[in-house]
């Protein structure tokens, strides 16, 4: 019965899915929208050194608000990290931030690298810009632009250990990367919109005038997270910009017929030595369940959870750690310290959560799940075009989903490399910068020789053309 179900079930779905995808794409013409207010239409467009500096008032204001904090609920016995994350834990963190946590020291690692600053489409963009360093005098290396987008609820500050990584030549390469690393609109010290419309696809296009008032026409994209749907975004609306795309959030749609037909012919869809990460599907649907109360939230009332997470850095903390414990490993939450420091130090976790902090952000970047699932944003259709730009899949084992490749090649239909990385998570660039930085410089290596390859092919005469001139040659 349940088979029969389960086959009539598929079938259905997969009717409607080749009937609703019958119809042609075409690609929205996207405005270049305002969105900053309007004493931002006289802004200049100037790129502006940048260096955080916070106020030693909003320091103080902080020591205060974490001197009292109330953290008595004990959790219940043996749950670990199932429930939440437990207050006594908590409360060791907060201790360590109000006494040992040294901002001055923290905020001189995070000026470490040029950042800069620039006004587009009405709001303020803050990004870091780093040109490579060391190169060789005696090897000709080739620098390329690469621009890195993070998601929530991390930072630019996730990048800190890729960036050297990225930007100091290797001895095997003969290229290295000049890297872009941009605040979201609304996240840290990048503006935030003041109407509603601000989707990933949106961000997509101020990245773009980004890379152009930069002087860069062609360049490499990356990206998890939410910089895994902007990357794609960009990909999709202007692949005439992009040299390639690496990801290590590769998705297609939501809703896939061959989730369903997997379910009863799973080596139809998957590998077999990746089986146990989708199916059965009804207990990765059960997990996404127990693990997605924030994104509904998030997606409805953000404003709501951004008040009650504003006011409080002890609140803040909490929401935000939890994830960086689950995130990275959905097995950490059976630990009684949550796996937490397996991959982090406390340190660069309070650096994340001070950005949103002192700069009173985490509302605004919530918003951002609002204007995703937003009905004007979803008629775009833009995440059910396919991309053609040369694609790079990195897939960390621990990541909260698992998309088999049949189902990425679906959308990704220049897809040069995949790979199942040997260890880490959600957090990539933070968890495993060095795994993540060879993949990209492999991936880059291959477009850059299948480019080579193109441009030799294109300078050949044609063998038709060969002949009529050596005739021409011969009657002379």
């Amino acid at each position: 019965m349940w088979k029969t179900t389960t086959v009539i079930l598929v079938l259905s779905i997969g009717v409607y899915y080749l009937i609703s995808n019958t119809e042609q794409l075409k690609k929205p013409d996207l405005p270049e929208t305002f969105w900053g207010s309007d004493k931002n239409k006289a802004a200049s467009k100037e790129i502006r050194p940048f260096k955080i500096d916070v106020p030693k008032s909003v320091i103080d204001d902080l020591n205060k608000r974490l001197e009292n904090p109330r953290l008595n609920v004990e959790p219940l016995e043996g749950v670990a990290w199932t429930y939440g994350l437990p207050a006594p834990f908590l409360k060791n963190i907060i201790e360590y931030w109000r006494t040992k946590y040294n901002w001055n020291e923290r905020q001189a690692l995070l000026n470490k690298y040029p950042q800069f600053v620039t006004n587009i489409q009405g709001l303020d963009i803050h990004f870091y810009h780093v040109k490579p360093s060391n190169l060789p005098k005696n090897k000709k290396i080739k620098v390329l632009p690469i621009l890195i987008a993070h998601g929530w609820p991390g930072s630019v500050v996730e990048f800190q250990k890729i960036i050297p990584l990225l930007t100091t030549p290797k001895p095997d390469r003969d290229f290295v990367f000049e890297v872009i690393a941009p605040s979201l609109p609304g996240y840290g010290f990048s503006d935030a919109a003041v109407r509603p419309g601000l989707s990933p696809v949106h961000i997509g296009i101020i990245f773009k005038n980004l890379m152009a008032r930069l002087g860069f026409e062609r360049y490499y994209i990356q990206g998890g997270d939410w910089g895994s749907l902007i990357t794609s975004s960009m990909a999709v609306v202007y692949p005439e910009k992009i040299s390639g795309l690496h990801s290590n959030l590769c998705v297609n749609k939501p809703i896939d017929i061959w989730y369903l037909i997997g379910i009863l012919f799973p080596s139809l869809v998957i590998d077999k030595q990746y089986e146990n990460r989708v199916y059965p599907l009804k207990d990765k649907i059960y997990f996404l369940l127990e693990e997605s109360g924030y994104f509904h939230i998030q997606a409805t009332k953000p404003d709501t959870i951004g008040l009650a997470l504003m006011n409080s850095p002890v609140s803040l903390a909490g929401y935000i750690l939890e994830k960086f414990s689950t995130w990275t490993n959905k097995e950490y939450k059976t630990r009684k310290d949550g796996g937490l420091f397996e991959k982090f130090t406390l340190d660069e976790l309070l650096d994340n959560v001070m950005l949103y902090w002192v700069t009173d952000s985490i509302t605004t970047s919530v918003r951002l799940y609002a204007e995703q699932y937003a009905i004007s944003n979803i008629n775009l259709q833009i995440d059910d075009f396919p991309i053609d730009v040369p694609t790079a899949c990195a897939i960390f084992p621990n990541e909260l989903v698992y998309v088999p490749e049949k189902m990425i090649r679906n959308r990704y239909l220049n897809l040069i490399q995949i790979n199942h990385m040997p260890g880490g998570g959600h957090f990539a660039a933070m968890e495993e910068p060095l795994l993540l930085a060879n993949d990209i410089y492999d991936f880059v290596a291959k477009v850059e020789e299948l480019s080579k390859k193109e441009n030799k092919t294109a300078t050949v005469i044609p063998e038709q053309d060969n002949k009529k001139t050596k005739k021409t040659k011969k009657t002379k």
